[in-house]
């Protein structure tokens, strides 16, 4: 008769044990899988780079001067979006033939946001626009060694909505 009233105990701490047991294994498993695929990504990376396969990090480098230059073209974007605006290969070919046409100069790509809002997302947008600008421009044929990027600006004054949310692209020395 006593040993029926332990079994309720019994089976609760059984019970306990074993998620107890299963939350831990799942950890350690867990953790072994993120273990075991960072060294296969790094082994991976070793092997491309034994193989003589080219690895390039695109290292980000913005420009902080004055805008200087030709205004070879600007690009307005939608509200909240990088995206390249539905006219912008008109704009990209007229950026094009005016760089093509300095061939020793800079093309400087200038991101501007607006002052509402939190300031360093308006900033990274502006340089999401500017880095979609440069892309297209890219693939469009310049050297990416003339592409520049310039540290985005802030504008100023009480002016259209737009002109807050455009790329100004210069052809500059």
């Amino acid at each position: 008769m006593f040993d029926e009233l332990d079994d309720g105990p019994r089976i609760a701490v059984w019970t306990v044990l074993g998620v107890v047991a299963f939350l831990l294994f799942g950890l350690l498993g867990g953790l072994a899988m993120r273990t075991l695929n960072a060294k296969a990504g790094a082994a991976a990376g070793a092997t491309a780079a034994a193989a003589g396969a080219v690895v390039v990090a695109e290292e980000l480098i913005l420009v902080d001067e004055p805008l200087v230059g030709e205004l070879a073209g600007t690009l307005y974007f939608e509200s909240a979006s990088a995206a390249l605006p539905a006219d912008a290969a008109a704009v990209l070919e007229t950026i094009k033939a005016a760089a093509e046409a300095a061939p020793g100069q800079r093309v400087v790509v200038s991101g501007f946001h607006d002052a509402s809002g939190d300031p360093a997302k308006n900033a990274e947008l502006a340089k999401e626009r500017a880095k979609s600008v440069r892309a297209a421009l890219q693939a469009a044929g310049l050297d990416a060694a003339r592409l520049v990027l310039r540290k985005p600006e802030s504008t100023t004054g009480s002016g259209e909505a737009a002109e807050a949310r455009r790329v100004e692209v210069r052809v500059a020395p």
